[in-house]
């Protein structure tokens, strides 16, 4: 029996549903706001509120959990391997690394938040969708 189990299962498989917040939750850190529709919108914001939280502790072993939960894809920009100062192209005399959403996440957005004790996403309620009239929603970070 599934007595108060909770969890929004948008319509799909366990693995399915993983990929997608997956996807959703690295898209998210990549451009600060995404605009899905609401149900998937209400299942990412827990999911990447966990995620924040673990990028705000900023060991190891937080940066390793949290590669289990957002793909690690590179942002076409570069992070300075000393300061984590980033730059949009290659610089002379610098050793500079391409900036990835992991490192992104570590390096400013867990910073960011260091003083804020959850409530790291916000969901706006936007007009239907033309084709289906689906209800959507923009999530942002705060």
């Amino acid at each position: 029996m599934r007595h108060q189990c909770n969890r929004n299962r948008l319509g799909r498989p366990q693995d399915q549903r993983k990929a997608l917040l997956r996807s959703l939750a690295t898209e998210l850190f990549l451009h600060g706001e995404i605009t899905t529709t609401i149900s998937r919108a209400k299942a990412l914001k827990p999911y990447a509120e966990e995620i924040i939280t673990l990028a705000k502790r900023g060991d190891l072993h937080a940066r390793r959990q949290a590669a289990k939960y957002i793909f690690d894809v590179e942002t076409s920009k570069y992070m300075d391997a000393e300061t984590g100062e980033v730059f949009a192209e290659l610089q002379e005399g610098k050793k500079l690394i391409p900036q990835t959403v992991l490192r992104k996440l570590f390096a400013e957005i867990g910073k960011q938040y260091e003083d804020r004790n959850g409530g790291y996403t916000r969901i706006y309620h936007l007009p239907p969708r033309r084709g289906d009239a689906t209800e959507m929603a923009l999530i942002q970070l705060v």
